[in-house]
């Protein structure tokens, strides 16, 4: 849960440095420096208790389809069936790589 609300927060950070205007508006300047410390904090947090690989790619996919679906929904994008299909390859393999399990070794480790 930890480190889907640090890829809420990067959905957060990256739509404010968007509508930040090169981080010369002062609020999605402050929104943006806000949400991408606690974005780093958490998933700091994370990687104490799972790979960094499997936590950057969850963090990293997770937060990328959160930003687009904003887009999507507040209409500064437009929807299509190929982004719709694409962004639904990011969300399957995000679960994808939460669910595999770790090797006899690593889990050992």
């Amino acid at each position: 849960m930890v480190l889907f609300a640090s890829a809420a927060l990067e959905a957060v950070w990256a739509t404010a440095l968007g509508a930040g205007d090169g981080l010369t508006e002062a609020v999605p300047t402050a929104v943006f420096l806000v949400a991408l410390a606690l974005s780093m904090v958490t998933l700091a947090h994370v990687v104490k208790h799972i790979p960094i690989s499997v936590a950057y790619a969850i963090w990293s996919g997770a937060g990328a389809a959160l930003t687009v679906t904003w887009a999507l929904a507040t209409g500064s994008e437009t929807v299509g069936v190929l982004k719709l299909l694409f962004l639904a390859g990011i969300v399957a393999c995000t679960a994808g790589l939460k669910l595999l399990k770790p090797p006899a070794a690593e889990s050992e480790a």
